[in-house]
């Protein structure tokens, strides 16, 4: 008898560790490694497909700063009882097929109109979880990454900005 009070208390506090976190954490948490994965990959793809010099420099700042963060997210969600994906979303894994398949110039405007995009989508997600996250150590990771994240925000703007030159007027 006691050996079996003992075995459903362990079940049940096996079972309560990774479900006493919101859903709405478990959904940030899951999107923020696909994003990280996703971001890493794509800094891998231009860091040997792009030319120019401050494309190739912001793809490895993506590689580094991203493999970071992810590592710290695996961290935190080991600690919460949290399975992480392994992959990219269909979409992403779409984006990453996409751009894969540019060259020269063409694709290095896409690949930074890209981060743009997703960090501006990561950025609004990271501010959000930051402000109403239900677990304070899924909050604080979130609030801590979100100064990285406007900084790659800026500098994917600013990257971009310089590869499409404004228009002169001139036909």
């Amino acid at each position: 008898m006691k050996y079996s009070i003992a075995v459903g208390a362990f079940m049940a506090a096996s079972l309560a560790f990774g479900q006493n976190i919101a859903s709405s954490d478990k959904k940030f948490v899951d999107n923020a490694a696909r994003g990280g994965m996703f971001e890493v990959q794509m800094g891998q793809i231009a860091a040997n497909k792009a030319q120019n010099p401050e494309v190739v420099s912001f793809a490895h700042r993506m590689v580094t700063d991203h493999s970071n963060v992810n590592e710290e997210l695996k961290r935190l969600a080991s600690a919460k009882g949290i399975t992480l994906p392994t992959e990219v979303s269909p979409q992403q894994k779409a984006e990453m097929d996409r751009l894969s398949g540019l060259s020269g110039p063409a694709f290095d405007r896409a690949y930074m109109r890209a981060m743009v995009t997703d960090h501006e989508k990561d950025l609004r997600e990271f501010e959000r979880e930051a402000r109403t996250g239900k677990d304070p150590d899924i909050r604080k990771f979130a609030a801590d990454t979100v100064p990285i994240l406007r900084t790659h925000l800026q500098e994917a703007r600013k990257v971009s900005a310089s590869l499409h030159p404004p228009a002169t007027g001139m036909f």
